[in-house]
């Protein structure tokens, strides 16, 4: 089964869509068919992954929500041919309500068939437990709680793995939180060691290695490109993070160059129906 890892946060500003980008540039590198979904109304990861068109996004999947109708709207990325990326826009704000019984699970049905395609799938969620949030814990295999060394760090992993408790007690069973994982992290500040020693008090092996804060990572998607292509010796630093805490997330990594090529069925980006109904 496709590992689906769902990014999520209590608040924005801990940069978990740099985690989203990094993760998925690392994976790639690695030979790893990557699709990226934008479930986040600001459409960060969707610029800085630069497709050349979006004729669809997940706001119009998410509305049309039948079985498999992801597929016509995912594209390729600008970044790498293994990242491929189901985009965002600002209308999908207008998806943030729930809209009926079945509103959390629209997400999941959307992508019935889709994700066998890909070795690995990250949803980039917005920066709050709301609807879109659950649409990914219900889709989702895995959920990584990304935050910072900050003061409300410990109060907002707790909040977001409690999220993570109500949707695998009730409609996800498969769904674990795989971890906790601290961005921009600055070993030399005794408020961040102090903070890191926190959760991990309260949270034990659950929380993973610190991600630093380098400048790499943001001048590397404002140039639209993986922070694993930027030359810099913080590039190295954070790159070197990103492929520890990809290990710690996939310990039993399996690169393409090892399976069959029929391993897995081609993925449909083109086709003759009108795509999402919007």
């Amino acid at each position: 089964m496709t590992q689906i890892i769902a990014a999520l946060s209590l608040k924005g500003g801990v940069g978990k869509t740099s985690v989203v980008l990094g993760l998925a540039g690392a994976a790639a590198e690695r030979g790893l068919r990557v699709l990226v979904v934008d479930l986040d109304p600001q459409a960060n990861s969707t610029a800085s992954l630069d497709p050349h068109h979006t004729p669809f996004t997940s706001s119009d999947v998410l509305f049309d929500a039948r079985p498999g109708i992801a597929s016509e709207a995912i594209v390729s990325s600008g970044w790498d041919s293994q990242i491929q990326l189901l985009p965002s826009e600002r209308a999908l704000e207008h998806r943030a309500t729930p809209d009926g019984p079945d509103s959390s699970q629209r997400l999941k049905r959307a992508l019935t068939g889709v994700t066998e395609a890909f070795d690995l799938v990250l949803i980039d969620c917005p920066p709050s437990l709301g609807e879109l949030t659950r649409n990914a814990l219900y889709a989702a295999t895995d959920a990584l709680v990304v935050t910072e060394p900050s003061f409300f760090a410990v109060n907002g992993a707790e909040q977001a793995l409690e999220a993570v408790s109500i949707v695998s007690t009730h409609g996800n069973p498969q769904l674990r939180p795989i971890g906790i994982v601290a961005n921009r992290v600055r070993p030399t500040l005794p408020e961040h060691n102090y903070r890191m020693d926190e959760l991990r008090s309260a949270f034990g092996d659950l929380v993973l290695g610190g991600l630093p804060d380098r400048a790499a990572i943001q001048q590397a998607q404002g140039a639209c490109v993986p922070v694993q292509q930027w030359t810099s010796n913080g590039a190295a630093d954070i790159n070197n993070a990103l492929g520890r805490l990809l290990d710690e997330l996939r310990p039993t990594i399996e690169t393409a160059d090892l399976r069959q090529a029929s391993a897995r069925p081609a993925l449909v980006t083109t086709s003759t129906n009108e795509g999402p109904r919007s």
